[in-house]
């Protein structure tokens, strides 16, 4: 049996005292870069098969707030997408700080908001990101349905063990597919305040046929698992692509928003990716 990963909160950035997940905060409500807080992909990375992931990390933003260049409050939504192969990511409470510290800020206008949010995460991140700002009018995060057939309703034997358990997929070599299956029942826990995270998953794969038993399983063997949602998804996805290697494979966790934010990372092999669709509990 395999043992949960734990990245201690302390290791993360080398310091404990270096996160702001899980203590007293200050908000500040005039522009504050300084309380971003980068955290190395590769702490999450250390423990799994694989090493090395393409795709893309999408956060959206639901909770942007800054003063136009007269003094009056506006609102917008926004995206950020960073790549996989970033050697950082943001700490997710330290960009709502971030964020936040628009609010008494003046801004000619949302480019200008888009610019400096853009320079920012770029320098802290050591990459070139993606940063989209909406009016909320125009905002174009529409709730749909996750693609793919749904693997929780199926009939199944009584479960017996949920820890962690890679070695409990399967395939059926005689017969390849192309298919997208589906699952909401991914839960997890953030490595520093051990509460809980909430997820739809997606995966997407060509090769021997997956076992949907036991992948609903595997999924579940993961509910005290602790990590950053780019390190579950890139577990999930080292976990199917070493152990029954299909052909190609993409993994895409939808997770419910917290502190107006929600992250949606994709992991792929194929030659592109769908970008990551909003759902009902986003």
């Amino acid at each position: 049996m395999h043992k949960n990963f734990i990245l201690d909160a302390g290791t993360v950035m080398g310091h404990k005292n270096n996160l702001v997940l899980g203590k007293s905060s200050i908000y500040y409500n005039e522009y504050n870069p300084k309380v971003l807080h980068p955290i190395e992909r590769m702490i999450g990375r250390a423990p799994l098969k694989l090493k090395n992931f393409s795709g893309y990390d999408l956060w959206r933003l639901y909770e942007i707030t800054y003063l136009n260049a007269f003094g009056t409050p506006c609102v917008a939504t926004g995206e950020i997408i960073v790549p996989a192969d970033s050697t950082y990511i943001i700490e997710s409470k330290s960009l709502k700080l971030y964020i936040g510290s628009f609010t008494m800020t003046k801004m000619k206008n949302l480019k200008q908001l888009e610019d400096v949010i853009r320079a920012d995460l770029s320098k802290e991140l050591e990459c070139e990101i993606q940063v989209n700002l909406f009016q909320v009018e125009d905002c174009p995060f529409s709730i749909v349905k996750l693609p793919g057939e749904l693997i929780d309703n199926e009939e199944r034997l009584p479960m017996q063990n949920l820890a962690y358990n890679p070695d409990i997929l399967s395939a059926d070599k005689s017969l390849v597919v192309r298919e997208t299956l589906r699952s909401n029942i991914l839960r997890t826990l953030c490595p520093v305040t051990g509460q809980p995270d909430h997820a739809s998953i997606q995966i997407s794969y060509e090769g021997n046929r997956i076992d949907r038993q036991n992948l609903f399983a595997y999924l579940a063997s993961l509910r005290t698992h602790q990590g950053f949602h780019e390190q579950c998804v890139e577990l999930i996805f080292s976990d199917i692509k070493t152990t029954l290697n299909p052909v190609h494979l993409q993994v895409t966790a939808c997770f419910t928003r917290r502190g107006g934010i929600d992250i949606n990372p994709v992991r792929t092999d194929f030659d592109s990716a769908e970008k990551p669709v909003r759902l009902i509990r986003q």
